[in-house]
């Protein structure tokens, strides 16, 4: 009796093992392109923070110059429409641009000025309902792998003073 391999079980050994390795390599392209989209919504989510911190930041800043000029509004430099603006904006000035992109400078701070470009877009938007309220949203655009992404916060702006 002749002991070994037929060639049927060396052929289905090969194609388990083949399967087993295109599997392998599926997976680890599946986690890279999950970690890519995961890393750049993250980067998204505080981008769209800081968009909604630059208009409370300006709001807050308008009470605290009412305490020397009382007839200063306390949306004062908050227009409805939708706007850009950077992280050391003390105003909304630039009216939203489909076409601008945020940049990254050397700090690590994203502005519209200085750096090297991103793939991100900032759109502050601003709607006033009532005459206390602002509603704001805040959405951060990009494209990734061919399709487009986005992260949207929405809040409302009161003036409970």
């Amino acid at each position: 009796m002749k002991k070994g391999f037929t060639i049927i079980e060396v052929t289905v050994a090969v194609f388990l093992i083949t399967v087993g390795v295109v599997g392998v390599f599926s997976l680890i392209q599946q986690v890279s392109v999950f970690a890519s989209i995961s890393g750049s919504r993250l980067v998204a989510s505080y981008l769209s923070q800081e968009g909604n911190e630059i208009v409370r930041n300006i709001r807050d800043s308008n009470w605290l110059e009412q305490r020397s000029n009382p007839f200063l509004l306390w949306d004062d430099g908050l227009p409805s429409g939708n706007w850009e603006a950077d992280y050391n904006s003390q105003s909304l000035s630039q009216v939203y641009s489909a076409t601008s992109y945020l940049n990254l400078d050397s700090s690590g701070f994203y502005s519209y000025s200085l750096g090297s470009p991103t793939r991100f877009k900032r759109k502050i938007s601003i709607v006033k309902p009532q005459a206390d309220i602002l509603e704001i949203s805040v959405e951060v655009i990009w494209d990734e792998r061919g399709r487009s992404h986005s992260v949207t916060a929405q809040y409302n702006l009161y003036n409970w003073r």
